[in-house]
């Protein structure tokens, strides 16, 4: 990330004379929940199993209940330990496992792709269809893996396996394949029918993650107020989660153009959420307020925290990102590409390695990327910036104003910082 200019400045002095109607946002209404407490990582519970498992030990209950325990503590701590020892555990339970092996497959298999392992995950999701217990389960799995190899013939035909209107697994996977089309309006409508049957259900854990998820889906949609309202109602039942923290301070930063406050959520977030990529977002908003002390050092924050090995694929976005924006290396950037495309062969991989090349003045390498892997075959808006970077460098104005036209709507899901380039299309 560079410099914010004058002009941004300009413009952020500006926007403070409309503060008060863009205003979404009441900091009495989420004050109460930025004072977390660090997250327990034990219970009587995780005890009790945990105390059963020996050097030795064949106790293949405690393993699959451990592992469980231990993904917990991940979602609610960030910190990749909790993620690793899940692994250990599920990876013992799957090599004992004389009865129940699908589902110890499927669970190890949903690990890998959280650690982003997904032609790992692949295997597992495979055997678990050989062993062929709980169908519908390694169906949806099935259809998660595709999406994220960017298998989506594939991926389709696991939904259709699946298909049920009134089942909550069913929907969400509709809703993720309607967001992959383009069709933002249905995968709203699916992802609030889903939400109403977690409720109905009053299972706490689906209702929580279907608040987010709708809370992402309204902000993507321009429907704020209700993306608020949803990150609320998430912290009214979790008062430790971070993503709906993170989700308010998005629209305090990019909507209501409060800098200071976002970083003020974002810091009591950080306080005892451990994932690295918030302190990206948190060097965003310093550039934006054209502090460059406070961007590099939580850049330094982000780098520290994944020289953890533990992390191995996780955050290989952010750091091309980060050597094609912020430390110009280039030669980096293609090499971690090249890894991301084998790793994960989506347009979002490609359009990396394309715009990788394009910084190293290899131009006509970038258009090939963008026009076999690209064009027509995704609508995320950070893709296609790039693919119109690509084009406006290799002559072709009119594709590159189409997307710019297209991406100044998306303005808000993108971000001030973005949507500078966007302008300058």
């Amino acid at each position: 990330m560079k410099h914010i200019s004058l002009l941004f400045l300009i413009l952020s002095i500006y926007s403070c004379n409309t503060e008060k109607e863009n205003s979404i946002t009441n900091t009495e209404d989420y004050n109460q929940y930025l004072n977390s407490t660090t997250a327990k990582t034990t219970s009587k519970y995780f005890e009790l199993w945990n105390s059963k498992i020996q050097p030795d030990s064949m106790q293949l209950l405690s393993f699959g209940i451990v592992g469980n325990e231990y993904n917990r503590y991940f979602k609610n701590t960030g910190d990749i330990k909790f993620l690793k020892k899940a692994e250990q555990s599920l990876k013992k339970a799957v090599a004992i496992a004389a009865t129940g092996r699908a589902g110890y497959n499927r669970a190890l298999a949903r690990n890998y792709i959280s650690q982003h392992r997904f032609k790992e995950a692949l295997v597992l999701a495979k055997k678990a269809l050989e062993i062929g217990n709980g169908l519908e389960d390694t169906y949806s799995l099935l259809f998660d893996v595709h999406m994220e190899l960017g298998n989506y013939e594939e991926a389709n035909n696991y939904l259709k396996k699946i298909k049920n209107f009134s089942n909550f697994s069913y929907l969400i996977r509709l809703a993720k394949w309607n967001d992959h089309l383009g069709n933002l309006d249905t995968t709203i409508q699916m992802m609030e029918k889903a939400t109403a049957i977690a409720v109905a259900k009053k299972d706490k854990n689906l209702i929580l993650w279907s608040y987010t998820n709708l809370a992402d889906y309204y902000g993507h949609a321009g429907e704020l107020k209700k993306s608020y309202n949803h990150y609320l109602k998430s912290l009214k039942l979790d008062s430790n989660n971070a993503y709906a923290k993170k989700g308010i301070a998005w629209i305090v930063f990019s909507h209501e153009r409060n800098p200071k406050e976002a970083l003020r959520i974002l810091d009591s977030v950080t306080q005892n959420y451990k994932a690295p990529d918030y302190y990206i977002l948190k060097s965003e908003i310093a550039d934006y307020l054209g502090n460059e002390r406070e961007r590099l050092n939580n850049l330094d924050e982000f780098f520290n925290e994944i020289e953890n090995p533990a992390y191995g694929v996780m955050y290989n976005s952010y750091t091309i990102n980060l050597y094609l924006e912020d430390t110009q290396q280039y030669k980096k950037a293609i090499t971690l590409a090249k890894k991301e495309v084998e790793n994960r062969p989506t347009p979002e991989s490609y359009g990396y390695l394309a715009y990788s090349y394009l910084k190293n003045g290899e131009n006509k390498k970038a258009l090939q990327i963008v026009t076999n892997h690209i064009e027509n075959k995704t609508f995320e808006p950070n893709i296609l910036l790039q693919a119109a970077q690509v084009y406006k460098k290799t002559g072709q104005e009119k594709k590159a104003l189409k997307l710019k036209e297209e991406l100044l709507d998306a303005s808000y899901e993108l971000g001030p910082v973005t949507t500078l380039k966007i302008e300058m299309l």
